[in-house]
């Protein structure tokens, strides 16, 4: 089997989907990608078991056809070294031997039978349940939630994104359960009602491959596995099994103090004032009165302490009320406003953050329990 393909083109397309590949997978054959040759068609595969991802590449020079494994991380550092040129794959079937040939030189390596790569998992007809999305809408949803997404053993259906199908709505939904982000787009429709949790390492790899790509993204699932089918990919994964929490009763709805302030000003500040909490809680103070907060931290081991004052539209009641700076910080990062909203009832109930400038299709709320501020 021999076919020539661009260096470049065949590195890209290969790191796109070697995120998939676990450094510590208990099949060896995991450690190699699959290259199958049909026709002018190479289709490039990577898995760990749980998530699949495969790509293809037009071959135009191409002589026979077949299945061989070859090991990814030599492969990937060799790829890596060399300028954009054609390289000329030239395989023994039957040795799994496999000699790159350049303008300059020869390159062998070994590789596994193809036939020994694991088979993809299929989706239950029966149980099947399909949706098309725009690229833009899955990566914005993703984007906006994975970040929140636990790492918890003991709870795994908190490790991903509750997607929400409705003919209303999509819903992304993900909670470590310290913080709650909740993205609905009102412009995504589906005749059915369904809901699947997507596991945090998939939801990356598509993170990463979605900004590539353009159109509609293809979505199927049953009860244990999903696939995305993209134009340039294929996204195979095994679901979390389980319940997702009832995330609507932890939201207050009851917010009277509320306060409009500056994102990046309050980002800011957040970061200056931060490096001064105690290392151990992480703690942040805001204090709210007329028209003004006060952001304070300290950390009396060190005998350090800072406060600054921001500016902001505020006509509630007097209060102070703690946060981990990190997860606010984290939150402020992903609201794209110029100005955010923070909605409060007491210092003991959780804080809303909403966008002040809102798109008739989105609604984005983020949720961050808070801090007990010690006397």
């Amino acid at each position: 089997m021999k076919f020539i393909v661009s260096s470049l083109e065949l590195l890209n397309h290969l790191q796109a989907i070697s995120r998939v590949i676990s450094n510590k997978s208990t099949l060896p054959i995991l450690d190699n990608f699959l290259f199958d040759l049909q026709g002018q068609k190479l289709t490039l595969t990577a898995s760990d078991l749980e998530v699949t991802m495969i790509t293809s590449l037009d071959i135009e020079s191409v002589d026979g056809e077949g299945l061989i494994a070859m090991p990814s991380r030599l492969l990937l550092e060799t790829l890596k070294k060399f300028p954009e040129q054609p390289l000329s794959f030239e395989i023994d079937m039957e040795k799994y031997s496999i000699s790159i040939v350049t303008e300059k030189g020869k390159f062998s390596i070994v590789g596994q039978n193809g036939e020994d790569f694991p088979e993809l998992p299929g989706i239950n007809e029966e149980k099947a349940s399909s949706i098309q999305v725009p690229v833009e809408l899955l990566e914005t949803g993703i984007n906006k939630t994975l970040f929140a997404t636990a790492d918890d053993e003991l709870r795994p259906v908190m490790n991903g994104i509750l997607l929400e199908i409705s003919p209303e709505r999509v819903n992304f939904v993900a909670s470590d359960s310290h913080k709650l982000v909740r993205y609905q787009r009102l412009d995504a429709h589906a005749e059915i009602e369904a809901s699947f949790i997507l596991p945090k390492k998939p939801a990356s790899s598509l993170k990463s491959i979605l900004p590539k790509e353009e159109g509609d993204v293809a979505i199927e699932f049953d009860d244990k596995n999903a696939i995305f089918t993209l134009h340039n990919y294929k996204l195979v994964c095994r679901l979390v099994e389980g319940n997702y929490p009832s995330y609507n009763s932890v939201i207050p709805q009851d917010n009277p103090n509320k306060v409009i302030i500056d994102r990046v000003e309050f980002s800011n500040t957040l970061g200056r004032v931060s490096l001064f909490s105690n290392q151990a809680n992480n703690l942040i103070k805001l204090k709210l009165e007329s028209n003004k907060m006060t952001v304070s931290a300290q950390d009396l081991d060190f005998s350090i302490s800072a406060f600054e004052h921001i500016n902001c539209q505020y006509n509630g009641d007097e209060m102070e009320i703690g946060f981990k700076s990190a997860f606010l910080g984290e939150i402020l990062d992903n609201l794209s406003s110029e100005e955010v909203i923070l909605e409060m009832s007491d210092p003991s109930r959780a804080g809303i953050l909403l966008p002040f400038e809102k798109n008739e299709n989105e609604d984005e709320l983020m949720l961050l329990m808070p801090m007990m501020i010690n006397a």
